[in-house]
């Protein structure tokens, strides 16, 4: 299933496409609003710009993706594998990373009210000018390395 074709069934009323394997793909922009991306492989896809609100990205692999300025707002993203991903400036505000492995992301900017960061694992990330706070930060299992909001390394 490529790109194009998910677009085309997204837009004609399909919203399951769990499993999925669009490794590199250019979904920058897709509107995905509520889809259901349930353990979909989504390494490298470029999705800068997309909107994933509200959908079922449990884990789900996104390393290394491309998710700069996206709208994960209320995302589901559970045990989701977000290592080296891009996700500077993006909209994660009352999302579920709760377990999500978020090592070495670049998380700039990135606003993350509300989001449920419960034993996500945040070393090295960078979460520079980030909008998260302490009681969130404690919740991670582990911020060794990480750059935090105010541009200190964590130890």
């Amino acid at each position: 299933m490529d790109e194009r074709e998910i677009v085309r069934l997204y837009a004609s009323g399909e919203r399951s496409f769990e499993r999925a394997s669009l490794a590199r793909a250019d979904l920058s922009g897709a509107g995905l609003s509520g889809a259901d991306l349930y353990k979909a492989n989504l390494s490298r896809a470029d999705l800068h710009g997309a909107d994933l609100s509200g959908a079922n990205l449990h884990k789900a692999n996104l390393s290394r993706a491309n998710l700069h300025g996206a709208n994960l707002c209320g995302a589901e993203l559970p045990q989701a594998s977000l290592r080296w991903a891009d996700l500077g400036g993006a909209d994660l505000g009352g999302a579920d990373l709760r377990r999500a492995n978020l090592r070495e992301a670049d998380m700039q900017q990135a606003d993350l009210d509300g989001a449920l960061l419960y034993w996500a694992d945040l070393r090295e990330a960078d979460l520079t000018g980030a909008s998260v706070n302490q009681e969130q930060l404690a919740q991670a299992k582990s911020l060794e390395g990480a750059t935090l909001p105010d541009g200190t390394v964590h130890e």
